[in-house]
């Protein structure tokens, strides 16, 4: 006996029939279907450069078992439900500042998965790679272009390990393009580096007073080995 195909089988959303609409008949107006919301979130997550593992990262998943723990955990939920209040504001971004191992990373990508699933947009940059990536091409203007506006543009740009190791020139000239066009064009940042506010500075005072400036009430700095949870004995 032969199945028939049914609405669903020929349909990957029966509701719209993947039109993408659905016509309201009380209203006779057509409005965007659940389906679209679905796609974009998809499409947003396909360009976001994070791995499969890092999409799994939540904020339930973070444990909070010391004090700057739970006060960056909670900054970075109130952000989360206060950015479309302050996206188009000056400041608009969050740094996670400090030593290594105390979750700057987690509550980072965390930030970005909340964002995502309500339809925002978010690139992440690992900041060694990236600027490396940059470097190979800056000699081909077209090339160049092309990476760097990427994260110039992106709705959220996520920087992960920012300034982590050596830097040279050329990397502090790259950040400062990237950073200052996202400066001038109001456009948030999600940022993680082992250095502190002064260390910033020190990078760069240029690149290092603009993050500070777009991060202000929102930068959760950590100190000390005893919030290095991989150091920690338990």
């Amino acid at each position: 006996m032969v199945k028939k195909s049914t609405t669903q089988d020929l349909y990957e959303c029966a509701k719209c029939k993947d039109l993408g609409y659905i016509l309201n008949p009380e209203t006779n107006r057509y409005k965007i279907c659940e389906c679209e919301e679905r796609k974009k979130y998809q499409r947003i997550l396909e360009k976001s450069g994070i791995s499969e593992n890092f999409k799994k990262i939540g904020f339930k998943e973070f444990e909070t078992k010391t004090e700057w723990q739970k006060k960056a955990k909670s900054e970075a939920i109130d952000y989360v439900k206060n950015f479309k209040n302050i996206e188009k504001s000056r400041n608009n971004s969050i740094a996670f500042l400090g030593v290594c191992g105390a979750g700057k990373t987690h509550l980072s990508i965390a930030i970005a998965n909340n964002l995502m699933s309500k339809n925002i947009g978010v690139l992440y940059m690992s900041y060694r790679e990236a600027v490396t990536k940059i470097k190979q091409v800056i000699t081909d203007d077209e090339l160049y272009n092309k990476q760097i506006s990427r994260y110039k543009n992106a709705r959220v740009l996520l920087i992960d390990d920012f300034a982590k190791g050596k830097t040279t020139e050329a990397d502090v000239n790259i950040m400062f393009e990237i950073i200052n066009y996202r400066y001038l064009n109001s456009k948030p940042i999600i940022l993680s580096s082992e250095l502190t506010q002064d260390r910033l500075l020190s990078f760069d005072e240029a690149v290092g007073s603009r993050i500070i400036e777009m991060c202000k009430t929102r930068i959760c700095e950590v100190e000390g080995v005893k919030n290095n949870y991989r150091l920690r004995e338990e």
